[in-house]
């Protein structure tokens, strides 16, 4: 399968997600069909406010040029940009391998029962956008819902975690855990491996990016 990926949605989760592939197919002696894209984030965190089917129309257009370089399906690199996701499916010429659908049947599939999410706000507000059904999700609590988020924007904009925001992340988390019964705090944003990626927060965490990665590389191995 030849693979389409809108990156961009910050360039440090479509490096994650690059590398991650690159390495399961060298695991499995294949070799990658891999073409990206480059989408805006200043003009995608514009869109989030203006309304879902702008985004929806920028996303087109790279879906026809990802079409046009022979591409078999689209993913999208960040959990941001699925924030339209349904309004991106009903116009793509092409399937799209839509992350939240993954992650509820995974989630499911490892039995968990109540998931404690990091990410936007949006994100985190929505439950995962809606999708997510097999699980009861929950949130940081008050002010520290903006907070988790203003740090993930802010680090997702810079490419790189300073170590006040992975102390937040870490703090919220645990809160969740401990306090809220949480079995798992699940990466609900795919640049948040920037600040827990060879740290130990002292509570499990699940990567949403890899689980869909995990994906991505199976249906390109195997096709």
């Amino acid at each position: 399968m030849h693979i389409g990926m809108i990156g961009g949605l910050g360039p440090a989760a479509t490096q994650y997600y690059y590398r991650n592939l690159v390495a399961a197919h060298q695991a499995a002696n294949k070799v990658m069909r891999l073409t990206i894209t480059h989408a805006d984030l200043v003009i995608y965190l514009e869109n989030m406010k203006a309304g879902k089917k702008q985004q929806a129309e920028i996303f087109l257009e790279h879906i026809r040029e990802l079409q046009g370089a022979g591409c078999d399906a689209v993913a999208i690199s960040t959990m941001a940009g699925h924030f339209c996701i349904d309004e991106l499916e009903a116009i793509s010429p092409l399937p799209i391998l839509n992350i939240i659908p993954i992650l509820n049947d995974a989630f499911g599939e490892r039995g968990f029962k109540k998931i404690g999410l990091l990410g936007s706000k949006v994100a985190m507000e929505s439950k995962i956008y809606g999708g997510i059904d097999s699980v009861e999700c929950i949130a940081p609590r008050g002010d520290a819902l903006d907070i988790v988020s203003e740090n993930y924007l802010s680090m997702a904009l810079s490419g790189k975690a300073l170590d006040s925001q992975r102390e937040v992340f870490f703090r919220e988390g645990r809160k969740m855990i401990e306090e809220d019964g949480a079995d798992v705090i699940v990466l609900a944003g795919t640049d948040l491996f920037l600040a827990f990626e060879g740290h130990d927060p002292g509570f499990p965490v699940v990567d949403s990016a890899d689980i869909h990665i995990e994906k991505l590389a199976s249906l390109s191995i195997n096709a």
